[in-house]
């Protein structure tokens, strides 16, 4: 027997944070109000003057500077997304938590482990909805390829981008590596054994570039590498399970899956050997993206016996609409979110333990002279 009906009147939602990532929460809230869905975006805060009339005009909503003055007008708000500057998240979402909102807290779901204890013990006290916005589970790709797992034991991660004047209040980690954190934890499964990692600033007083390996105490092996100085865009994770290796291109949400079988008739399709320089390219994860999709639509085995390319479907999304849609379920249906408070912790208590290691490292390698006065 089905569950009692869920609730079809519009949650009302607002977004505190109107900056690089705030507009794009205020935009989806509002697609998808205006596509019918019962949802209804009806305030924002914003302390910077421009910002807050920008977003004013644009969508003909009250903005406020505070929390404290979008809770005293008495909205009647169900939910609100955070997307204010990682040092403010635990003030901003405490007040929000104590008022009875459900809550999309971006990543990192706070600046340390006591604040992120303590929201989700406000969060757990209320019965509240707390969602860390952890953007890449819900991916296309990644949500393709999560029902197929097996065992992954080994994980190669690269996160490039280019320099941009946004979120320089954290290092690369929290900025951009933290949502490689969160695919590998909940990929492996297991606790963490051991951290190794390297981190230079670059252009900004926090560390722009890091290396980092972490091995697990399943034995399973990850290697990331986060880069917010780079000459091009790459968001691309690769990982290796028993007779089986998976590409995942973040950007183009695009899924590769390599596997072994035991001869060639496990291999659809025509079957045939691979040029030597072709099969270097794939094996270097080098290969044109256009020859794989050839390959695996054709069920072209490669250079060993029994092997074979297969671009599983992934049905195209994007992906921030596609994590409030489902946070909005949440609160609707009151379930525990895709992706849980209690995972944001864990893959910020990572990103942490990194940071530590980052700096133990440069104290033994005498970096003093790469870092600025208070990084």
């Amino acid at each position: 027997m089905d569950g009692p009906p869920v609730s079809q009147t519009p949650l009302r939602v607002a977004v505190a944070g109107a900056g690089a990532f705030g507009k794009n929460h205020l935009r989806v809230y509002r697609e998808l109000e205006m596509a019918g869905e019962p949802v209804a975006l009806v305030a924002a805060v914003e302390p910077d003057a421009a910002r807050a009339a920008e977003t004013a005009a644009k969508y003909s909503i009250p903005v406020f500077a505070t929390v404290v003055e979008l809770l005293s007008a008495d909205l009647h708000l169900d939910a609100a997304t955070v997307a204010v500057p990682t040092v403010h998240h635990h003030a901003v979402a405490s007040a929000l938590l104590d008022a009875g909102l459900d809550l999309l807290v971006e990543k990192p779901l706070a600046a340390t482990l006591a604040e992120a204890d303590d929201l989700i013990e406000r969060a757990n006290k209320g019965t509240r909805i707390l969602q860390p916005g952890h953007l890449e589970r819900f991916n296309p790709a990644v949500l393709a390829v999560q029902p197929q797992l097996r065992r992954p034991m080994f994980f190669e991660s690269h996160r490039l981008s280019i320099f941009t004047p946004r979120a320089l209040d954290v290092d690369v980690v929290l900025d951009l590596m933290i949502h490689d954190l969160d695919i590998v934890l909940t990929f492996a499964a297991s606790p963490v054994r051991e951290v190794r990692a390297v981190g230079l600033p670059i252009l900004s007083p926090k560390v722009d570039i890091a290396n980092v390996r972490v091995e697990f105490e399943s034995g399973c092996v990850a290697n990331f590498t986060a880069s917010r100085v780079s000459t091009e865009r790459v968001r691309k994770l690769r990982f290796f399970e028993p007779r089986q290796y998976v590409s995942i291109d973040y950007a183009r949400q695009d899924l590769l899956v390599i596997r072994l079988y035991s001869g060639v008739s496990g291999v659809s399709g025509a079957s045939r050997n691979l040029p030597p320089e072709i099969a270097a390219a794939i094996a270097a994860g080098k290969a044109d993206p256009a020859l794989l999709a050839k390959l695996a639509a054709a069920g072209v085995a490669g250079p060993a016996p029994g092997l074979s390319f297969a671009k599983p479907p992934v049905t195209p999304g994007e992906p921030l609409r596609l994590e409030i849609r489902s946070f909005l379920e949440s609160v609707r249906t009151r379930q525990q979110p895709r992706v849980t408070a209690r995972q944001g912790r864990d893959a910020l208590a990572l990103a942490l333990e990194i940071q530590a290691s980052m700096a133990a490292h440069a104290e033994r390698a005498g970096l003093g002279d790469f870092f600025y006065p208070g990084a």
